[in-house]
């Protein structure tokens, strides 16, 4: 079963099972031909790579992928021009990135999503991920924002082979 993301009136709803839970997208809508810095979420099926966590801030979610600790380090390369571009580095880091160890919480929990890594496409969008929502849901630059609470619901009663989906609006 996959969490599946349409537009639901003038929000976005992220539905799985029998269950619905508003959501954010990303500031420049949905897309079909994503591409890096545009701001949009790309419409499209993203498998689940593994799921980062603050420790310091929460305790290891339940789910049923690998689980890793985000530390103070760690970033994402969303360099089209670099090597690690649309993967995890080490900080200091002198390509573009961000980092995912920050002070708002929106990245205490992150899922890494397969869009654009196997193998990344320069300039196709990097770091797609299912994370935290701002209590007032204001986009994301791409991601898919969820509420803690639906996130961890999610997480809990996902299979090994459940995606993120994004339909078109």
């Amino acid at each position: 079963m996959d969490l599946i993301v349409s537009r639901a009136g003038d929000n976005w709803l992220a539905r799985f099972g029998g269950q619905g839970w508003r959501c954010a997208i990303g500031r420049g809508g949905v897309r079909l031909d994503k591409a890096e810095g545009d701001g949009a979420t790309p419409v499209g099926c993203w498998p689940v790579r593994r799921v980062l966590y603050r420790a310091d801030r929460m305790t290891p979610p339940q789910a049923p992928w690998p689980l890793a600790e985000i530390g103070p380090g760690d970033g994402w390369c969303d360099d089209p021009a670099d090597r690690r571009y649309n993967q995890p580095v080490t900080l200091p880091c002198a390509a573009s990135h961000e980092r995912l160890w920050r002070e708002d919480g929106v990245y205490d929990l992150v899922v890494v999503l397969g869009h654009n890594d196997d193998p990344p496409v320069a300039g196709a969008g990097s770091a797609i991920f299912l994370h935290l929502a701002r209590p007032d849901y204001t986009p994301t630059e791409g991601c898919v924002a969820l509420a803690q609470a639906d996130l961890l619901s999610f997480l809990g009663a996902a299979a090994p082979d459940s995606r993120l989906c994004v339909e078109g609006d």
